[in-house]
Order: structure tokens, then C-alpha cells, then sequence
């Protein structure tokens, strides 16, 4: 199979930037939020010292060592919008890898509020078919909000797949659409090029304009996107590069329910729709839109995370993790541009444990 990483050349569409001023209470997400202040990194991250939270700083450090034992390359620890701790080269852009699917599903949040992306339209009304074999009248049925749930029913080969993810894939027609939880890369970048052809606008661009910008991402920049292209399927993936820090900043966004400071960047209903399971995913809790949901504890190997807890995450190690409960956002970064470096969901679940134990007793 050949297989062709271009870096992205954004069309010259221009989109007109809407404010999205909603006046809803993040109680209704179960975000907690310092009664206060509600706290928000400005051009850089604030820090806080572990005693001042109550937190360990002793078990921090075993949490240090630990990660220093595997492949993790930049963790980034924040509680209440404040760095509580950090370690490796956080302002280095590593590819997020299915990281990319959290990103545009909050792409399609701020573009379904505005009235651009209809989810119940089907792929047939989309005009959206595969090389050959090509799809049948029966996967043309499948709906947008099937493929941001992963439940399309449609089985063609799709690019960025892993062997493990070629391996698992269901045989053709197995499963009509909407009824069947599969984690398809043919849904997800379909879903990268209708929202392109929707808004009239390349996926980076617009993550650029309607994101990165309003939350201040230290290090984003348009050329950090890429398309990948094959003999697979028409349809490309769109891996992102970023930061850690801008990672952080990305699941503090989505920890305050979408708000940045005064701006409504992504609409508070679609930040709790999309980070609400619909899908059983095993031992992983459930599946959201692009998200991973933990569900009755179930999240990641060896920890018990509050159900409300959701991760957004990428192959080799690649994580934010998200715990309204203790108002927190984990960054994990491996240097996976070394084919041999990675970090397995039993190492993370334990790097996270440890983390966990130096949280205040009691709380």
C-alpha cells in the first residue's frame, strides 16, 4: 500500500468567525470550578506549588520516577487552570495521532451550533462514496452522527489504520448503520472532509481561527496539520503536531465546559453531548463524540476514574485525560517519531494512579 503524508495547503476559504455567547451554568457539565475564581492561563501557564493544593509533592516525584522508567517523553499535570506539575519538553510538537478526532469533534460542535453541519443528513445526501469496492445503498444510509459515534455501519478500507484496527474491522454489511460501536478510521475521516466541503474551510485553518486562537495556543501553528493520502480510500486523514502545553490548554477548554475566559468557544451542550457515552468500549468505559468516556470506573488499566472523566487519546501513549471531579487535565506525550518508543494503557493507568495518590487525603 502506498501511503503519502503532504503537508496541508489550506484552500483560501475564508469563514466568517461567529460569536457564540451562551449564558449557561457549567454546573449543569459537573464542572467544578474554584467558587472564587475561575482560573484561565494567560500567554503562558501559571504555576502553583503542590503544598499549596494540598498535594503531595513527595508522591509527585514517585509519579516522576515512574514515568522516567518507560517511554514517556512530557507529562503535564493541571488542577484548577494551574500547572501543578510538569516534566520533559512540553513545548515540543509531537503528532497527536487520534488525538486529531477529539480536536475536529469540537470543530463540529462550534459548526453544528451554527447552523453549517446537519448530522442527520445521510452519506448519500452527502454525495459521499469510496473507490472501488464502493459503498452500498445500504452504508449510504448511514448519518453523520453515526460516524462521530463510530457506528456507520460502513466497513471499506480507510487510511492511518493500525494493523490491530485492520485486523478488528467487521466484514462488509455485517451491521447497518447506527447499530454497531467499531472504531473506524473510514467514519473519522470521512468526517474530516465533510466538514471541510460544509464549512468551506481546511480542517487546520479553521482549528487555527475558531480555537487555538481564543485559548491562546502557545505553539499551534496552521502548518502543523497534514493530510495522509493512499490507495485505500479517497478520503484522507488529517494528523495534527502540537504541544503539550497547547494539549492542556485544549482539555482545560473542554474542562470549563467550552468557555474561555469571556467567550463561549465551544457551546456548553455540545461539550456534555459529546463527552457522554453512547457506545459500551469495554474496558475502556464508553465512546462518545471522538471521545473516550469512563463509565461505572472503567477507563484505563489498574485506576478507577469518576464516571464523568473522559480522554482523548493516540496511538504509541498520547493523552489528555480529563477529571471534572478534581477539576484536572493530564497531558501525556511519547516521542513516537521513534518507531520503538511507546507507552501501553497499563503504564499510563499506572503513571496515573500515581499522580492520583499524591491528591489531598481525603478528597
Amino acid at each position: 500500500m502506498s501511503v503519502g503524508i503532504q503537508k496541508q495547503t489550506c484552500r483560501p476559504w475564508h469563514i466568517q468567525r461567529a460569536g457564540l455567547w451562551l449564558v449557561l451554568a457549567l454546573g449543569v457539565l459537573g464542572v467544578r470550578v474554584q467558587a472564587e475564581e475561575t482560573i484561565y492561563p494567560g500567554a503562558s501557564w501559571s504555576h502553583v506549588e503542590p503544598s499549596q493544593l494540598g498535594w503531595s509533592s513527595e508522591k509527585l516525584d514517585a509519579a516522576r520516577a515512574y514515568a522516567d522508567s518507560i517511554d514517556t517523553e512530557a507529562v503535564m499535570v493541571v488542577v484548577g487552570g494551574r500547572v501543578l506539575d510538569e516534566w520533559g519538553p512540553t513545548d515540543r510538537r509531537f503528532n497527536v495521532h487520534s488525538i486529531r478526532k477529539s480536536l475536529l469533534s469540537a470543530l463540529y460542535g462550534i459548526h453544528v451550533a451554527d447552523g453549517e453541519i446537519d448530522l442527520s443528513k445521510t452519506m448519500k445526501q452527502l454525495g459521499i462514496d469510496d473507490n472501488e469496492p464502493s459503498l452500498s445503498e445500504e452504508e449510504k444510509k448511514a448519518r453523520l452522527g453515526d460516524l462521530l459515534k463510530a457506528r456507520s455501519g460502513v466497513y471499506h478500507p480507510a487510511l492511518y489504520e493500525t494493523q490491530a484496527m485492520k485486523a478488528r474491522r467487521p466484514k462488509r454489511g455485517s451491521h447497518a448503520p447506527g447499530t454497531f460501536f467499531y472504531y473506524n478510521n473510514w467514519d473519522f475521516n470521512v468526517l474530516g472532509t465533510v466538514f471541510e466541503r460544509q464549512c468551506k474551510n481546511c480542517i487546520f485553518r479553521d482549528f487555527a481561527e475558531r480555537i487555538a486562537e481564543p485559548i491562546g495556543m502557545q505553539d499551534f501553528r496552521v502548518e502543523d496539520g497534514a493530510y495522509v493520502t493512499g490507495a485505500d480510500s479517497v478520503y484522507p486523514a488529517y494528523p495534527f503536531r502540537m504541544t503539550a502545553r497547547d494539549m492542556a490548554r485544549f482539555g482545560l477548554l473542554f474542562l470549563r465546559g467550552g468557555r474561555w475566559e469571556g467567550d463561549q468557544v465551544i457551546p456548553t451542550d455540545w461539550v456534555r453531548e459529546s463527552t457522554t457515552s453512547y457506545s459500551d468500549a469495554g474496558d475502556r468505559g464508553g465512546y462518545g463524540y471522538l471521545w473516550w468516556i469512563a463509565v461505572d470506573g472503567r477507563h484505563l488499566p489498574g485506576v478507577e476514574l469518576p464516571d464523568g472523566s473522559y480522554s482523548a487519546r493516540g496511538a504509541g501513549g498520547h493523552y489528555i485525560l480529563v477529571v471534572p471531579e478534581y477539576d484536572l487535565v493530564i497531558v501525556h506525550r511519547v516521542n513516537t517519531d521513534h518507531p520503538l518508543r511507546r507507552v501501553s494503557s497499563d503504564e499510563f493507568g499506572k503513571l496515573v494512579g500515581l499522580i492520583l495518590a499524591a491528591r489531598p487525603t481525603g478528597s
